[in-house]
């Protein structure tokens, strides 16, 4: 789906929730990685505490466009490594486009114009910001959240109040209507 069709309200909520640097970073948010890193190391003991990554979209859509979902150190770092190139020579905009194009929003549900016509019956162009928060908070996993529709709904509440008064980010326009 174009950039410019998609609402503005889940461009904003998907940039929140899974990198509100984009527009800062190089492909990879080295503040993110030792935030990440330091959180991971003082809860280790922790079970229930689940480990915090720092993925980048412009990772996030290296891995799911070329690399498979194997969690090992290899894959991680040809995942930093495509991310770095892929943001050198792709717009930020068209990196945007893309993920919100082609990422998983259920188990045959890919892209954000198929996900909102699914879950609400309307196209991603026209999404209320709540409707957008569901959506963003389905990306770290959309199976489990759908399972637990708890921690989806507190998700989806947690990114809408980070949205409330937010611009959008970058110099993007709202869609023309």
């Amino acid at each position: 789906m174009p950039l410019p069709q998609v609402a503005p309200a889940l461009v904003r909520a998907v940039l929140s929730a899974e990198d509100a640097r984009f527009f800062e970073h190089r492909g990879i948010d080295w503040d993110a990685v030792g935030t990440a890193r330091a959180w991971n190391r003082a809860h280790a003991g922790n079970r229930r505490r689940r480990l915090r990554g720092a993925s980048t979209l412009t990772q996030q859509l290296a891995k799911n466009l070329w690399l498979s979902g194997e969690r090992t150190w290899w894959r991680k770092g040809r995942e930093a490594a495509i991310a770095v190139v892929l943001d050198r020579v792709v717009p930020k905009k068209r990196i945007l486009e893309v993920y919100l194009s082609a990422i998983e929003f259920g188990e045959t549900t890919y892209g954000c114009e198929a996900a909102s016509r699914a879950l609400f019956g309307i196209s991603a162009s026209r999404l209320s910001t709540a409707q957008a928060a569901h959506l963003a908070a389905l990306i770290p996993g959309p199976a489990w959240y759908r399972a637990h529709p708890a921690a989806w709904e507190r998700r989806a509440a947690f990114i809408e109040r980070r949205l409330e008064g937010q611009p959008l980010p970058g110099g993007l326009m709202a869609p023309a209507r």
